[in-house]
């Protein structure tokens, strides 16, 4: 029988459409690729998370990296025109060699427009696996899965808070906005000033402002933060939440 394997990737979106998959098959597998780079407020998120599907969750890691900055700095390189080593040498590598070739992959990419374009390209790059994108078939974007976790009693994440839009490493090697990087100088200043120093010593320019690119420790002191998504549940999304929270 083939295994339902569900990625977990300890954002509110996978946290939804891991409750939605479960429900209907409580036999999936729960899968986080760690990459030991994000906030630390995600491993209490896990935890919350893992209460309310009455469900654990399997970790695995690259067994040759420790972390991003462990990529980066081996590497010599953060990203670029040939993207970023570290998700794939963090991320996909593992499940790679985690993956059976009959496995049923769920993934948390949401109907925002955004997500939908990389469920597609998802699909284009590994056409060989069987994909399901519950979150995308039931029309939830990023704000509904942030209401109906809240509706679940669990707190969000701490860096949706800050304004960035999802739970990942911080910081993010692939971040470019001036929005982001103001977010991570004002709340995770001693990893800011780290990568700034390193992406200086590599010669990595990964602040993009009018098309131009600037090293990061080049933002503007005023720069805003980037605004932060607002909860919002409508009536689509309040089915969905009264059978997940029930």
């Amino acid at each position: 029988m083939s295994r339902i394997v569900s990625w977990f990737s300890r954002g509110t979106a996978s946290a939804v459409a891991t409750a939605m998959i479960l429900r209907e098959h409580p036999e999936a597998i729960v899968v986080h690729s760690a990459t030991n780079s994000e906030d630390e407020d995600n491993d209490r998120f896990e935890a919350d998370c893992i209460r309310w599907w009455n469900h654990p969750v399997e970790t695995i890691q690259s067994d040759e990296y420790a972390d991003t900055w462990d990529v980066w700095e081996r590497r010599r390189y953060i990203n670029g025109h040939k993207g970023a080593p570290c998700t794939g040498l963090l991320k996909v590598e593992p499940r790679l060699l985690f993956q059976r070739p009959d496995d049923i992959h769920v993934f948390g990419y949401t109907a925002d427009k955004r997500d939908v374009e990389r469920a597609a390209r998802l699909r284009e790059t590994f056409f060989e696996l069987d994909i399901r994108t519950p979150l995308i078939d039931a029309g939830l974007d990023k704000a509904a899965c942030m209401a109906i976790v809240l509706g679940a009693g669990i707190e969000l994440p701490r860096c949706y808070g800050w304004g960035l839009h999802n739970a990942n490493c911080i910081p993010c090697g692939k971040g470019e906005a001036p929005g982001y990087w103001a977010v991570i100088r004002k709340f995770a200043p001693e990893k800011f000033w780290r990568f700034a120093k390193l992406s200086r010593s590599i010669g990595a320019r990964c602040l993009v402002i009018k098309k131009v690119r600037y090293f990061v420790d080049e933002l503007p002191d005023d720069w805003p933060l980037t605004n932060a998504i607002a909860p919002a549940c409508d009536m689509l999304c309040g089915m969905h939440a009264e059978e997940l929270t029930s």
